[in-house]
This record gives structure tokens, sequence and C-alpha cells, in this order.
């Protein structure tokens, strides 16, 4: 999975520290002890901003991914899509945050009827790239959503022509 992160944001970590954990998410992936104590750190923050928020919504998921409960599974996913809602709402054009909901619901059966704002988190992504606003997401960044919207198989003709400028 990839995941998207910059930003300053108003939680109590510094920029060494959010690079740390934007690696440490990455790792955490495939590793549920990890999940665990990044999840345990940021919910220990006082005030949390939108993308303390959002990563934490990222850990829901993941806790979700690791859980060989499928009660779990599904409890953590609602839990994960709950919380990214609250990230967006607070900061709506982050498109990091957006990114983050995006691969998420792009990674969630569709069956289970968790993926209702795929197609509108994509246009907004879309209407970024083709604004060419990224607000404080590195070079880095936008490539790899680029790529990621590209090869997730989601995005129209269009779409992609926008996309492949950036990828």
């Amino acid at each position: 999975m990839l995941f998207a992160f910059t930003n300053v944001c108003k939680a109590q970590l510094s920029k060494k520290e959010i690079s740390i954990l934007k690696a440490d998410l990455i790792r955490a992936v495939e590793n549920s002890k990890l999940t665990d104590s990044l999840y345990d750190k940021l919910a220990r923050l006082p005030d949390k901003g939108a993308l303390i928020k959002a990563y934490s919504g990222t850990l829901e998921a993941l806790k979700a991914k690791h859980s060989w409960s499928p009660y779990n599974k599904i409890k953590y996913v609602k839990a994960s899509l709950k919380t990214l809602k609250e990230a967006i709402d607070m900061d709506r054009e982050n498109m990091e945050i957006r990114f983050m909901r995006f691969s998420i619901e792009h990674y969630t059966p569709g069956f289970l009827g968790f993926s209702k704002d795929l197609d509108g988190d994509r246009k907004e992504l879309i209407k970024h790239y083709k604004n060419r606003n990224f607000g404080v997401a590195d070079t880095e960044i936008v490539k790899n959503i680029a790529a990621f919207l590209i090869n997730s198989e989601r995005c129209t003709a269009e779409e992609i022509k926008v996309l492949k400028k950036f990828s």
C-alpha cells in the first residue's frame, strides 16, 4: 500500500517525527506490532490535526488488515473510514488525506459496501492535478499518488492523460 504524507500539522510532532512516522507507516503494512505501537502513540496525542487524524484512520485500516477475525476486520474498517471522514472534514483540500481514504477504499472488497467515496475522492484528486494545486505535497508524493491512481484502473482515459504528466 502506498501512503502519501507530508504536512505540518498542529499535533505535537516535529517535521522529523512526521518523516519517521511516514516511513514507519509503510513498514506497518506488513507488521501488526508496529501498527499497534504507532496507533497507540497517535492515540495519546492530545491535539490531533487533520493529518494526524488521517494517520490514525490509516492505522485503523491496517489493524483490519492484520486481524484474523472477520468481525474485527469490519469493525476496524468502519472506524477507519469514520476517522478519515473526520480528517477530511477538518481539511477538505488536503490531497494526501483524500488519497489515504481512496487507497483504503480501493483495497476494501466492494461487496462490503465501504467504497462509497472512491469516485468522489478520485475526482477531487484529479482536480488537484488539473489545477496543479498540491498544497505542501512534495514532488515525490505528487508522482506516487499519480502512479497509484493510474495503476488502480479506476480512472478514465482522460484522467490518465492528466496523471501521466506527473507520474
